[in-house]
């Protein structure tokens, strides 16, 4: 009888680890595609401005996906939209090498099959973030644990993805990458189906909104009611700008022309996902304890101001990669920080249109950035928009001292409780 128990808790903790296993392998194929397209523009081109309107159409299908995606995804339930989301990358990324390798690749075509892909694959990502919570309740596992695993495979994955990218562009270039890319998906897609349950979520079968766009009006206007929820999205976007500039446009010129060497792109990238990893097991396991602005702020500096002012100041490629692995501690406790809050606070019947509007505000600006860093790079060159770059970042992730809401903050050492709107 003693054995019983604990056989029905393993059973019900396999939805969970499917889950999360899934998410590695997809946000993979994510990474692996972030490095692999620039780079692919970069050595067909050869210039930084095509590479930043790539990024445009890159970052453009999440703010849509994120925003309409929500309200189809409480309505299809998680795991459907799930599946659905990552055959259709799978098919989309796979066109690519296709393309290139048989009748030739168009610009225009290359920038039409990233828009689908990213179109198609946000909504599969806020599906398997809003199932979370059901399958931690399923598993028995604190809700803060879950979503401080959930960051740990979101980190894992970059520096997986990367690492695969880097070693893959080096020995065979971008087009081989997204082959393997596209196969991630594909496993994506087959886990979920296989190991997690058919049950559609408790939000599924509670009263809906009667239209389509009173489901996504609904979900947007709790986002801007609740205080924290609005600075963090106000914030996260304007930082994530920034972010989509140096992905797309600094860092990959970075490495061709700085570095003199494109793969020290995945290097780069893997060496922030590492630290990331590290910084989300910790928050996962103690982090929430002391969570706080004071905390938010200090990590947002290091995350974000680090990384371009060392690639300003032209340090040892060493010491950048040291510095990346400092950045990416900071940044990992950032996610779990916030999604533990959002998690307590956000109705269950409203949770994937939330997180979806959450999504897609705070990747609102992120073509901007990707197309006015190319164009500051082709104008003034790599160095000023790199100390423009850090100058900015550092002013706003300030703000939260002056917002008095990001105290609220403190709530993710004890989530369920909901914030005041």
């Amino acid at each position: 009888m003693d054995g019983a128990p604990a056989e029905v808790v393993e059973r019900r903790r396999m939805p969970l680890v499917a889950l999360l296993t899934a998410q590695l392998i997809s946000l993979a194929g994510n990474a692996i595609t972030l490095i692999a397209v620039p780079l692919y523009v970069l050595a067909t081109t050869r210039s930084p401005l095509a590479a930043g309107v790539a990024g445009v159409f890159a970052t453009v299908p999440v703010v849509i996906g994120g925003a309409l995606g929500g309200v189809i995804v409480d309505r299809l339930g998680y795991r459907t939209s799930s599946i659905i989301a990552d055959l259709a990358s799978c098919v989309t990324v796979l066109a690519i090498p296709v393309l290139a390798a048989t009748v030739g690749l168009p610009f225009w075509a290359l920038l039409l099959l990233v828009f689908v892909s990213g179109l198609l694959d946000t909504p599969g990502d806020t599906a398997r973030a809003a199932f979370v919570p059901d399958l931690a309740e399923l598993a028995r596992t604190p809700l803060a644990r879950a979503a401080g695993a959930q960051a740990a495979i979101s980190r894992s994955a970059g520096m997986l993805g990367a690492a695969i990218a880097g070693g893959l562009v080096a020995l065979t270039g971008p087009i081989a990458a997204l082959v393997v890319d596209a196969a991630t998906f594909g496993i994506s897609a087959i886990v979920i189906a296989l190991f997690v349950p058919r049950r559609a979520p408790r939000a599924s079968v509670e009263a809906q909104p009667e239209h389509y766009f009173a489901g996504l009006a609904a979900g947007i206007r709790y986002v801007w009611n609740n205080r924290l929820l609005r600075g963090i999205v106000l914030l996260v976007t304007a930082t994530n700008a920034i972010d989509a500039a140096g992905m797309s446009v600094l860092k990959p010129v970075y490495a061709t022309s700085v570095v003199g060497d494109p793969s020290a792109l995945g290097a780069m990238v893997a060496c922030f996902a590492g630290g990331a990893l590290t910084g989300s097991v910790i928050f996962a396991g103690i982090g929430h304890r002391f969570s706080g602005r004071a905390m938010f702020v200090a990590c947002f500096v290091l995350a974000g101001v680090l990384p371009y002012a060392a690639m300003a100041l032209a340090v040892p490629f060493a010491a950048l990669v040291g510095g990346l692995v400092v950045s990416g501690f900071a940044a990992g406790a950032l996610n779990p920080m916030i999604a533990t809050v959002m998690y307590g606070q956000v109705p269950e019947r409203m949770r994937a249109r939330v997180l979806g509007a959450t999504f897609a505000g705070t990747a609102a600006s992120m073509p901007l950035g990707a197309l006015l860093a190319g164009l500051a790079v082709s104008a003034v060159g790599l160095h000023l928009t790199l100390v423009g770059a850090a100058v900015l970042y550092g002013c706003l992730t300030l703000t939260p001292l002056l917002d008095r809401s990001f105290q609220q903050l403190s709530e993710a050492r004890s989530p369920g409780t909901p914030a005041p709107a």
